[in-house]
């Protein structure tokens, strides 16, 4: 089998690669990151075609919102470069949501079969919990261009498979009506080496970190986490890094001292972060399963305070707590229980940690993502 990759991006489609690679079934990645980029994190021996003019223009816009949003004309540009280079000497051609459409027909006719990975719920289900969360708050969002969400339920439509991280997004799809069993449920993966347990005592003589490490907005929940954190009556400090989205601006201003506002980290640098916490929290209104950042955490040996939506593999009450969407009280609760149980965070850490290592790291999804993809070819 030979399996040929197209991302816009990164995401986690250069692990994917790495892993198929080992197995001897990874063809050709097409993406919009520069190839001399691409090569720090992929393997000698993996074919590389780029667009990085698209990249850029994305970066750019993200940056200093240099002229109109870009996200469209950028996927609709790259999945017609993915028609052109994405589909040859393979039997296979995985490509993420929204810039796969124009990939699709050509793959299809020249024999291959086409599995769309979606890192999210569907996307109106996703539409429809984001629209009513910033209503919440007076606001109206506007994250997803329409031309995108119609693309994607093309694409839901055209492709052999859709690929997503856990049952709870799957469930998702089945509620819009697809078929359970064209969907690829697929938990990704963590670098067990680099995100490992630091030594952790139960009596530290300083206040309970909890780490938060993610996007400082609506969606990832952090108005209600802010809320939460302020009536805990608690020697602790909130670390919320990540970029700061501005409709949460005015809640960072009236936040005490205790509350740290580190902003976006590179990479590199999250793993001493995971490895200085004690408390992971991550109460998403919406995420598809499995961040990467519950993941990580997990790896380093934190309990973790998740919604639903971001539970994972985490098993609730052994690994950490699973607290209900939006609710204040229920967040108070979870980190006022952790904050006062050194010997309890330390229990469930060291469960975290051995939940990931045995079935998470990334060559456990490559292996996992090639035998569906054998079975589609069956």
């Amino acid at each position: 089998m030979r399996v040929n990759i197209s991302v816009h991006g990164r995401w986690h489609a250069f692990e994917l690669a790495n892993g198929l690679h080992r197995r001897g079934a990874m063809g050709r990645l097409v993406t919009t990151y520069p190839a001399l980029l691409a090569r720090r994190f992929v393997s000698e021996g993996i074919d590389i075609r780029s667009r990085p003019l698209l990249e850029l223009r994305r970066r750019l816009y993200d940056r200093w919102h240099i002229g109109t949003k870009p996200d469209l004309a950028i996927a609709v540009a790259f999945a017609r470069y993915a028609a052109q280079t994405a589909i040859s000497n393979a039997d296979i051609l995985v490509g993420w949501s929204s810039a796969t459409l124009e990939a699709i027909a050509p793959a299809r006719a020249a024999g291959l079969k086409v599995v769309v990975e979606r890192g999210s719920t569907h996307i109106r289900n996703q539409m429809r919990i984001l629209t009513e969360a910033y209503d919440d708050f007076g606001l109206v969002y506007e994250g997803t261009q329409a031309g995108i969400i119609e693309r994607e339920l093309a694409e839901y439509d055209s492709a052999d498979a859709i690929a997503v991280p856990t049952s709870y997004a799957a469930d998702t799809f089945v509620a819009e009506g697809i078929a359970r069993d064209r969907l690829i449920v697929n938990a990704y993966g963590v670098d067990l080496a680099r995100f490992a347990p630091a030594p952790r005592a139960v009596d530290t003589g300083r206040p309970v970190r909890v780490l938060f490490v993610g996007r400082v907005g609506i969606q990832k929940g952090v108005p209600w986490l802010l809320n939460a954190f302020a009536s805990v009556d608690r020697a602790a400090e909130l670390h919320l890094i990540g970029p700061v989205d501005p409709e949460v601006a005015a809640f960072l201003v009236e936040q005490s001292a205790n509350v740290v506002v580190r902003g976006a980290l590179p990479g590199p640098a999250l793993a001493a972060e995971y490895a200085r916490a004690d408390i992971f929290c991550l109460p998403s209104l919406q995420e598809g399963g499995v961040p990467l950042t519950l993941l990580q955490a997990m790896a380093s040996g934190l309990p973790s305070i998740v919604s639903p939506a971001a539970q994972g593999p985490l098993c609730a009450e052994r690994d950490g707590l699973v607290v209900p969407t939006k609710s204040v009280e229920g967040i108070a609760a979870a980190l006022d229980r952790l904050i006062r149980s050194p010997e309890e965070r330390l229990a469930m850490g060291t469960n975290a940690r051995n939940v990931v290592a045995h079935g998470y790291d990334w060559q456990d999804y490559a292996d996992r993502a090639l035998a569906a993809y054998q079975t589609l070819l069956d």
